[in-house]
């Protein structure tokens, strides 16, 4: 299967084929929209630190029944690494918001999911992902029953995903709780 970059807000998460651990992945990590800068120097981190750069984006009504857009105000970093066994490692920190507007009723709410977090691509094409703290969570709604998951939500606690190289979310746990569920928040 092929895997290319994609553009995040929260964290440098990989897009595989399946639209559906591109969902998973990203809003578990709190991603999305956003652009890694060139520059360590911004970072204000250290050495291979970079600045997230974050945009907005709009997530489908099949997600909650009415479309949501999805605001990041950023002050992010990620760090890019290379394991010897071939992985790819993003780890990121620093300070990320998400304002979620209801786009039917204007409706809005802003939650913290500053992480910190590591998302891991292993050799094989498989995925991991270990979110820390307030993270935000988006879950296509087959998967959000089967893991018995808000479809958007923002969990507090350790969350960890993994994904299988075809993009199938092979497991999602918890050791937390689901703080907010944007859906019911927003309706």
């Amino acid at each position: 299967m092929k895997v290319h970059r994609a553009r995040l807000a929260r964290r440098e998460v990989v897009v595989m084929r399946r639209p559906g651990i591109f969902v998973a992945l990203c809003i578990m990590l709190g991603t999305l929209a956003g652009v890694v800068t060139a520059s360590p120097a911004l970072a204000g981190r250290g050495h291979k630190w970079q600045v997230v750069d974050a945009g907005p984006f709009t997530l489908p009504a099949s997600l909650c029944g009415f479309k949501v857009r999805v605001k990041p105000v950023s002050k992010e970093y990620v760090k890019m690494l290379k394991a010897s066994d071939g992985s790819m490692i993003s780890l990121l920190t620093g300070a990320l918001r998400f304002s979620y507007t209801n786009l039917s009723t204007g409706k809005a709410i802003t939650e913290n999911v500053s992480g910190p977090g590591k998302f891991t691509v292993h050799a094989d094409g498989s995925a991991t992902s270990v979110a820390l703290g307030h993270t935000a969570q988006f879950l296509l709604p087959a998967d959000a029953q089967r893991f018995g998951f808000p479809t958007i939500n923002v969990t507090t606690g350790r969350l960890v995903t993994n994904a299988d190289a075809a993009g199938n979310i092979t497991s999602l746990t918890l050791h937390g709780h689901v703080a907010v569920d944007v859906c019911a928040a927003l309706s």
